[in-house]
């Protein structure tokens, strides 16, 4: 197996896994990258991440004509299907893919096939094909609990497809504010190792418990406390061999973190370490927002319902009276505290939006574009590539928070590094060994 630090992303979006690699370290180089919007006649997240290669805000020293040669904007499925071909070898295989259903089923033609979450089968064949020695993928966090009546089974599917292919798996759900930063938003990052690499084999001769404590691939850079929560117990269990009575079968309650080693899962609830520093609202709003369309002006009385608590007496189709109820939020929001998850519709007037008090002119107003991206760690004027304006929010609202990404790379900088000095040791040792042996037959 080839080492060296060579990435593809997958689902690339705006380029925030590729722009966290490229932070960590300048030895990371982006071979392959594919992003497509399917049903748009403009490809703005596309756009995007050719723009900022076209203005070098990736850093790189390579020809801009090669960088965007490598950025594909067609179907997945058209480079899944033809990933030896189409696709250069790589070391990791980054991705932030959609959520969706992950039920399989026997078919005639095919074997086991996925029905409805088909964008992780076109990571499956890709993986399958390539055989990449690691994989880091990002998703939602209701993952690990969908679908709603068989609790665990989509991420379940994964698992086994993942140890079909001769993986080992740990994940771990991340909220990027349990780490100093300036927003609540939980996302789960799944590492899957291969077989034949150092650290599997390393891993393989670990306690599980151990292994997610402190030698696990999160715990260096996103530490937990020593004991795990008392209000969810860790919880084992087994795999089933065939993945469609897997998927017809199996349930578990999947804790926020994990690892699945030959089949064998154990899932435990970390706590994460209260940071040093912690990054707030207010630390990353701009200064000097003067456009009037940031600001609430006459429907503040809008906002305020929207935002307040409220009981609601509504009727179903079939005639059914019932009252619906919800708690009220902050209006405006805290300065002095991370902000909430930003949404696809964080520029739209609703209950989700944030809402600050500027703190020059003391009016309420929306965040700038500029200030999502500073909470999910982009430059500023990231997104400020042509695209309309609504759609900066919703790239943000799809995006991952840069930093964790950052801090990801480093450690699997590290890990690749350790890959790299084992092999040329073992090459060392099979060379001496040759030439060991022709002397004894000479």
């Amino acid at each position: 197996m080839k080492f060296d630090y060579t990435i593809t992303e997958l689902f690339a979006g705006v380029g925030g896994f590729r722009l966290g690699f490229e932070r960590a370290s300048k030895k990371w180089e982006t071979v392959f990258a594919n992003q497509w919007e399917p049903g748009k006649s403009k490809q703005h997240a596309y756009n995007c991440y050719i723009d900022n290669i076209r203005n070098d805000r990736f850093n790189r020293k390579n020809s801009i004509h090669w960088e965007e040669k490598r950025v594909t904007n067609e179907d997945i499925a058209t480079y899944a299907n033809a990933a030896k071909q189409l696709i250069p070898d790589h070391t990791v295989l980054v991705g932030g893919f959609p959520c969706q259903d992950y039920s399989v089923a026997r078919t005639k033609a095919d074997g086991i096939a996925g029905k409805k979450g088909v964008l992780f089968w076109e990571i499956d064949k890709i993986v399958a094909e390539k055989q990449p020695p690691f994989v880091l993928l990002e998703n939602v966090d209701r993952l690990l609990k969908s679908p709603s009546k068989q609790r665990g089974r989509d991420f379940g599917v994964m698992l086994k497809s993942f140890q079909k292919r001769g993986y080992g798996v740990e994940w771990r759900m991340i909220n990027a504010a349990d780490y100093g930063y300036a927003q609540k938003r939980r996302r789960v990052f799944i590492f899957a190792f291969h077989k034949d690499t150092q650290y599997f084999k390393e891993r393989q001769l670990t306690d599980k418990a151990v292994l997610l404590h402190s030698e696990g691939y999160f715990q260096s850079q996103f530490p937990v406390e020593d004991e795990s929560s008392t209000r969810h117990l860790p919880l084992s269990t087994e795999l089933h061999e065939d993945i469609v009575d897997l998927s017809d079968n199996f349930s578990f309650r999947f804790r926020n973190s994990g690892i699945m080693i030959d089949g064998h899962i154990y899932s435990e609830e970390v706590l994460p370490k209260s940071p040093r520093k912690q990054i707030t609202l207010g630390d990353i709003l701009e200064k000097g927002v003067e456009d009037e369309k940031y600001y609430l002006g006459e429907q503040l009385e809008d906002w305020e319902y929207m935002k307040g608590p409220k009981k609601v007496d509504r009727v179903t189709s079939e005639g059914y009276h019932y009252q619906y109820s919800e708690g009220g939020m902050a209006f405006p929001d805290h300065l002095d505290r991370p902000g909430r998850t930003i949404l696809t519709s964080e520029s739209s007037k609703n209950r989700s939006t944030h809402v600050v008090r500027d703190p020059e002119s003391g009016r309420l107003r929306i965040l700038t574009p500029v200030e999502c991206e500073r909470m999910n760690g982009f430059p500023d004027n990231w997104t400020d590539s042509g695209m309309p304006h609504k759609f900066r929010y919703f790239c943000m609202g799809n995006a991952l928070v840069v930093n964790l990404v950052e801090k990801m790379a480093k450690e699997l900088k590290i890990i690749v590094d350790n890959e790299v000095k084992h092999s040329k040791e073992h090459e060392g040792i099979s060379n001496l060994s040759f030439f060991e042996n022709k002397e004894k037959i000479n």
